[in-house]
């Protein structure tokens, strides 16, 4: 926690607080009492439209003398590649990101708009030929630059917990407890970060990670005791692929998050067409992932305090948005 409060002050320098909403749609879909809350935690605020500026934005502020003149370098399928774009800009730092050729144009244009460079490969084949690592080093390499990690890092784990110390910031001054807090998991970055803070601030709260059914490598390796691998992670969430959780974040998360919810895509639709039908947002698969888990993943949601819920990014295509929704039925 003394990582994440320094995140902090580095933090308030370039950004302000992402949103925490009160959703009262959500509490009425849910039958809560009149006593308990949902929270929106709602990240698509950010300037890069994701989280993943605050992680950039730490890991950037850290290294800024080891880096000096030399390129920043890191691979992503699209929300860490604007996160670190605009933390370059901040820092004045030339960036170059590795993404899959299949990202989504929105996320192709908010990295270019930083200012870095883009190189892309094929995704879809990634995990016979390696592609995205073996491109990335070669840049590292080859213009002797300083790679960053998307979530296999403290400081950019420091950096996206300062979101978990906002809500808990929010909620202790308006006097709430909580009982549920709902997260996303890919590499872990995002989940370890706000789990140290939730559990900072509400040890009582259970933390659940949120990953797609056809991704849940997360859900394996609680399950096991140990972090596994998936070969070939499969979901229209694009941001929630990577093979499995980093090894800085695995400790942080099989200390503090109780349980997963494996959600499929289906289900992950419908949450989109119910967060836009009922709040007009525009989200991503990934960052609607935990509505549908408190919607439809069947949980058991019994509790006396409020429920926080994470919507990590809205960057989306719009015609890809319109064919999920048209999909929530399926």
């Amino acid at each position: 926690m003394d990582d994440v409060h320094r995140a902090q002050i580095v933090l308030a320098e370039h950004l302000s607080a992402a949103p925490l909403i009160r959703s009262y749609r959500l509490e009425q879909a849910l039958g809560l009492p009149v006593s308990r809350r949902v929270w929106i935690k709602d990240y698509g605020w950010t300037p890069s439209g994701s989280f993943k500026c605050m992680g950039a934005l730490n890991w950037m502020a850290n290294n800024s003398d080891e880096i000096g003149e030399r390129p920043v370098v890191a691979h992503s399928s699209g929300n860490f590649a604007s996160g670190l774009a605009f933390a370059g800009s901040r820092f004045n730092k030339r960036v170059t990101i590795v993404m899959p050729e299949s990202a989504p144009q929105v996320k192709f244009d908010l990295t270019r708009s930083f200012g870095a460079e883009i190189q892309t490969y094929d995704i879809t084949t990634d995990h016979e030929t390696q592609a995205r690592a073996t491109l990335t080093a070669a840049i590292v390499e080859n213009q002797n630059g300083v790679q960053a990690s998307p979530y296999d890092d403290p400081y950019v784990i420091a950096g996206n917990g300062v979101g978990g110390v906002e809500i808990g910031d929010a909620l202790r001054h308006q006097g709430r407890s909580v009982s549920h807090f709902f997260c996303q998991v890919s590499g872990g970055g995002l989940l370890a970060g706000h789990a140290l803070a939730i559990a900072d601030c509400f040890p009582e709260a259970q933390i659940v990670g949120v990953e797609p059914s056809g991704a849940n490598d997360f859900q394996q390796s609680l399950a096991a005791d140990e972090r596994v691998r998936l070969e070939k992670p499969t979901s229209i969430c694009d941001g929630l692929l990577s093979y499995d959780v980093g090894e800085h974040n695995w400790p942080i998360l099989r200390r503090h998050v109780s349980q997963v919810a494996a959600v499929a895509d289906v289900s992950t639709c419908r949450a989109m067409k119910w967060l836009y039908d009922n709040h007009g947002l525009k989200t991503e698969p990934s960052g609607a992932i935990t509505t549908a888990a408190i919607l439809h993943g069947d949980l058991d949601l019994s509790g006396d305090g409020d429920i926080v819920i994470v919507l990590s990014g809205r960057n989306v295509d719009n015609v890809a948005f319109q064919t999920w929704l048209a999909a929530d039925g399926v």
